[in-house]
């Protein structure tokens, strides 16, 4: 694979080029087939069967010998011949000579579907570039156990930083097997490293991830929205916009009973910023408004500053809301911090935080008792909450950005919900936060082994 590193356009791909291509893969293909499943090898064999998992490198039935079946496989990868007939290739058009089934094409029906071709025709017309292409993918895919995700990207120079990254990955696991590699680290992460070293601002980015192991075949897929990478270069220019990254990456470390890390809080952070295609995913805004409702967490005013900072951001660079909710924060905060028990007005606020109907209800109490109480503030009346509670778009995201502000006044204010104490560790702690950049190499490297 290391030949097409210097190679810019598939058109600068010669046949040369391929047939080292397939010496690497034909080798590849026949060492993990081969290997005994207590090895390390036999974990690539485990990657290829998620793929193909009827072909002749993955069958049950497949050779044990070496010299049979390298020849199977080789048969895969033959030149087009140029005096046979041939047809229009599936995917990319070329002239083919060749044709394939299902069993050698990653994500097609499993065995059960039996008729996916008309009467009389063997397969798919397939030139030599994509039936090589399709066995090269698991290299520059990440892949795991039994699934292998791709990137598709506005941004070719992203692209190939994700494959060639991915590349180095699927040596490792060649020679060391997954065990060998930490535990934690996703391809989101990965696909976010990219954007950044590839310089990119508006590129939208999809992620799909399949499998298809003859029992279920599945496809997810997750995207960025174009203005995530000016969003990442705004928090990398803004120290509290890291710290509050660091801070929501370090809440989502997980580890084990011996203090072991079991989930990498950074990948996981990296996820956020994806968006399913099926709406099954977590968003960012959420886990930061369940970071900062969360009783058991005693935030200082600065990091729950720049926890909503954090939300503020990716809410306007985005989803491109720039909505002023400052008036309404106030009233909320002015009526929290004016009851005889600020600790439960706040807890029945949190408890409404996110329903149009409830938090309606405790803005017109809120409202009614400060003009009863005679405030001489002007109060954000009715029209001023209308975007909260009606069911309109973002009106959910909006009441989350509310929350961020509504508890940062009260930390300002005095109003004591999780305040910790000043101390030289605490700065020191800060300091670190806020001058380590969003994406750290450090712990991508800790993920990933040396680049």
């Amino acid at each position: 694979m290391a030949v097409l590193a210097d190679r810019d356009a598939p058109q600068q791909v010669s046949a040369a080029d391929l047939d080292a291509v397939v010496s690497d893969l034909v080798g590849d293909v026949c060492r993990a087939a081969l290997s005994p499943k207590d090895g390390s090898g036999y974990d690539w064999w485990k990657v290829l069967f998620a793929l193909y998992p009827n072909s002749k490198a993955t069958h049950s039935t497949r050779p044990r010998e070496r010299g049979v079946l390298q020849k199977g496989v080789e048969e895969l990868f033959t030149p087009d011949g140029s005096g046979s007939a041939t047809l229009p290739c599936t995917f990319c058009g070329a002239g083919a000579s060749v044709v394939w089934g299902k069993s050698n094409l990653p994500l097609f029906d499993t065995s059960k579907a039996l008729n996916t071709l008309p009467p009389g025709i063997a397969g798919w017309p397939v030139c030599r570039g994509c039936r090589v292409a399709m066995w090269a993918l698991p290299y520059g895919s990440w892949v795991t156990v039994g699934s292998a995700t791709v990137l598709s990207c506005e941004s070719t120079a992203a692209e190939r930083e994700f494959a060639q990254r991915n590349v180095r990955r699927a040596r490792r696991i060649m020679q060391a097997g997954f065990t060998g590699l930490p535990v934690g680290a996703r391809p989101e992460y990965v696909a976010l490293v990219a954007l950044r070293d590839a310089g990119t601002d508006l590129c939208a980015t999809t992620l799909l991830s399949f499998k298809n192991d003859n029992q279920e075949p599945w496809l997810r897929v997750t995207r960025t929205r174009r203005a995530v990478g000016v969003f990442m270069a705004r928090v990398d220019a803004n120290a509290p916009l890291r710290r509050g990254w660091h801070l929501l990456a370090r809440a989502l470390t997980r580890h084990d009973t011996q203090g072991r890390v079991v989930a990498s809080g950074a990948q996981e952070a990296a996820r956020l910023v994806f968006e399913a295609e099926d709406g099954a995913s977590r968003s960012l805004l959420r886990q930061l408004f369940e970071l900062l409702q969360d009783a058991n967490r005693s935030w200082s005013s600065g990091d729950r500053e720049a926890l909503a900072r954090l939300a503020s951001a990716f809410a306007k660079e985005v989803l491109g809301m720039d909505t002023d909710l400052a008036p309404v924060a106030t009233l909320i905060a002015d009526w929290i911090a004016g009851g005889s028990s600020p600790r439960g007005r706040f807890a029945e606020y949190r408890n409404a935080a996110l329903s149009d109907y409830k938090l309606g209800a405790l803005l017109m109490q809120a409202y009614s008792r400060l003009l009863l109480d005679g405030s001489s503030v002007q109060l954000a009346g009715p029209e001023g909450w209308e975007p909260l509670i009606r069911r309109r778009p973002r009106a959910w995201e909006q009441r989350m950005l509310l929350f961020a502000q509504v508890s940062v006044l009260l930390q300002q204010r005095g109003v004591t919900i999780g305040e910790k104490p000043d101390s030289p560790e605490e700065q020191r702690r800060i300091d670190e936060l806020e001058n380590r950049p969003m994406l750290d190499e450090d712990v991508f490297d800790y993920e990933m082994g040396p680049a």
